[in-house]
């Protein structure tokens, strides 16, 4: 004789193979899941100048930081380290020694690269970043694992949109020249890029976004940054 609760288990697995035969078999569908696999250690190396060192806000503030923190978030079964490899005022110049001198490991699951200000600051010849830009790119990837989809080159901010550029249209226009070029690269070598200028231009409207230097952004403006950025670094980190 079959009891109720035998019958009621005989209904319970009969619902649960229903379920399994209606929902479980789609191979198509994919469902976005990060970090509860083998704990692994993420490497995360920044490259740039002011904008990546964080100029005139705390340490944790930088957007290389706030990046790491979003990442640890999506990931939370990993541990990230990150490497920043940047100063306030470099140019590309400056920034290809201080790689060379450093000589980082290879290994790096992501790297971000934000440079050229102070070549346009310097009023250095456009043409220099014309020949060290790529050259910056090319280690980069080398250093990202030899991944060119591990690297994400970041846009140059427009320091017009501050107290101190004072809405000056040569900087705007020069800031443009710059970014158009790498945006193009980028596109021509399959590289992300990720536009981050229209967020600083917003700076003399929205003082919020200014650092209390007056000139570099705010905390702020880099959790913007790194709201712009966060999809393509889950891609490099995923891959």
């Amino acid at each position: 004789m079959v009891t109720g609760n035998q019958k009621k288990g005989v209904m319970k697995l009969w619902y649960l193979l229903l379920f399994i035969g209606l929902f479980g078999c789609d191979k198509d569908q994919t469902i976005p899941f990060y970090g509860y696999g083998n704990p692994k250690q993420i490497n995360y190396l920044a490259l740039g100048d002011s904008y990546t060192i964080g100029e005139s806000v705390c340490t944790t503030c930088r957007f290389p930081e706030q990046l790491k923190a979003s990442l640890q978030a999506s990931y939370p079964n990993n541990s990230f380290l990150l490497q920043v490899i940047a100063k306030t005022g470099w140019t590309t110049t400056n920034l290809l020694s201080e790689i060379n001198l450093v000589n980082p490991s290879t290994n790096f699951d992501l790297v971000t690269l934000l440079i050229g200000v102070n070549n346009q600051y310097q009023n250095k010849p456009f043409s220099l970043y014309e020949t060290e830009f790529p050259q910056l790119v090319t280690k980069a990837i080398a250093l990202a694992k030899g991944d060119k989809s591990n690297v994400i080159v970041v846009s140059i901010p427009d320091y017009a949109y501050t107290p101190f550029g004072q809405g000056a249209i040569n900087i705007s226009t020069a800031i443009d020249q710059y970014n158009a070029f790498a945006q193009n690269y980028c596109a021509q070598n399959e590289i992300a890029f990720v536009n981050i200028t229209d967020i600083t231009r917003l700076g003399l409207s929205q003082p919020e976004l200014v650092a209390n230097d007056g000139l570099h952004p705010s905390e702020l403006a880099y959790s913007k940054f790194v709201e712009r950025i966060i999809p393509s670094a889950l891609t490099a980190i995923g891959n």
